[in-house]
């Protein structure tokens, strides 16, 4: 049972624990014996990437050259590899997809103006074929601008063009 004057050590010993967990190792790499390997600081300068497994938070393994005593660095330290495509290239993308788009939006807006103007035929065709079928006479327009009305040769000539249309157009 926990006495009141107990509380005071208590509290203590919490507040120790509370504050050892920053201090705890946060660096976790494996060795080149294949060992996991804990610590408060970053591994030796030999261990690759792919073996740290562990980082603090918003640590970065850090590369440093360091040139033999005596010598000058030959060349500047290498540049950061970037981790993405840069802003042109995201650019060039981006615009590359817009054209997609729009030439899809076309090709959508085109298949659409030809599908009502097949509807369009297709009902006209229909009309035709009705009056063609109920025998309902046709008058057309000669070369000399005179009305003539069809015969039964150019009656089934017209109904055969008439089905032809009805067969493209009304799928």
């Amino acid at each position: 049972m926990l006495k009141p004057s107990h509380f005071p050590a208590l509290l203590a010993a919490l507040l120790t624990l509370s504050l050892i967990g920053p201090a705890q190792a946060q660096w976790k790499w494996r060795d080149t014996a294949g060992k996991i390997q804990y610590s408060d600081r970053p591994p030796p300068p030999g261990v690759q990437d792919k073996d740290i497994l562990q980082r603090p938070p918003g640590q970065q393994l850090k590369v440093v050259t360091v040139s033999p005593p005596g010598t000058a660095p030959s060349a500047p330290p290498p540049a950061p590899v970037a981790s993405g495509p840069s802003k042109a290239e995201q650019d060039q993308v981006a615009r590359q997809k817009q054209q997609e788009q729009e030439q899809l939006a076309k090709q959508k807006e085109t298949e659409r103006k030809n599908a009502q103007t097949r509807r369009e035929n297709c009902a006209r065709a229909q009309e035709n074929m009705k009056m063609l079928q109920d025998g309902v006479r046709i008058n057309r327009l000669n070369e000399k601008g005179e009305r003539v009305i069809i015969d039964d040769a150019q009656r089934a000539q017209e109904t055969q063009r008439t089905q032809e249309t009805i067969n493209s157009e009304c799928r």
